[in-house]
């Protein structure tokens, strides 16, 4: 008798615990992006000599290092500032439609690597408001993913992922980010 009754509260658990499609009337979650964009962001950093077009400073360093320079072991400790423009393609001549705002600092002697907390603020015809965004940044990696975090106006209280590819550099003065941002709650 009691190996039955073992045996039914042991078919009883499984039948609550199992996938969702075993459970009849019960619907499994297909997660599709609300709204997509895909934006290029263009950080020029200030190195002492480019003042005019610098959209970027470093405005903490480590000890041994300068505010012009960025530091050498990975440039570890650095805090950059920026107010860079944002395009739809990846032209740093194109007309912008808003600019990202925000810090990168860089985080690790060890690898190449920084956290990130930015929003866009965009003012076009398309799109106006902000979409917010923090994360850390694996730099070597390819595509990086970070969260989207919130938003205003067109974005507001926007949740999804942003992929982030560095699409082109020159040195350590100029990059270019492309951001493919997959929005999962839209209001």
């Amino acid at each position: 008798m009691g190996g039955q009754r073992l045996t039914a509260l042991l078919f009883l658990a499984f039948l609550f615990h199992s996938p969702s499609s075993a459970m009849p009337g019960k619907k499994t979650k297909h997660h599709h992006p609300c709204k997509s964009l895909v934006l290029y962001f263009h950080d020029i950093i200030y190195n002492g000599k480019n003042s005019k077009n610098a959209t970027a400073a470093i405005v903490g360093a480590p000890a041994w290092a300068n505010k012009t320079i960025l530091a050498g072991q990975n440039h570890f400790g650095d805090l950059v500032i920026f107010d860079d423009p944002i395009t739809l393609d990846n032209n740093l001549h194109s007309k912008p439609v808003g600019r990202a705002q925000g810090f990168y600092l860089y985080d690790k002697k060890e690898i190449f690597t920084a956290w990130l907390g930015f929003s866009f603020v965009l003012n076009s015809t398309d799109h106006k408001g902000t979409i917010n965004f923090a994360g850390a940044d694996p730099l070597m990696n390819k595509t990086r993913d970070i969260s989207v975090i919130g938003g205003t106006g067109d974005f507001f209280m926007t949740r999804g992922i942003a992929t982030v590819m560095t699409d082109a550099f020159e040195g350590e003065v100029y990059f270019r980010l492309r951001v493919d941002i997959n929005l999962y709650e839209c209001w």
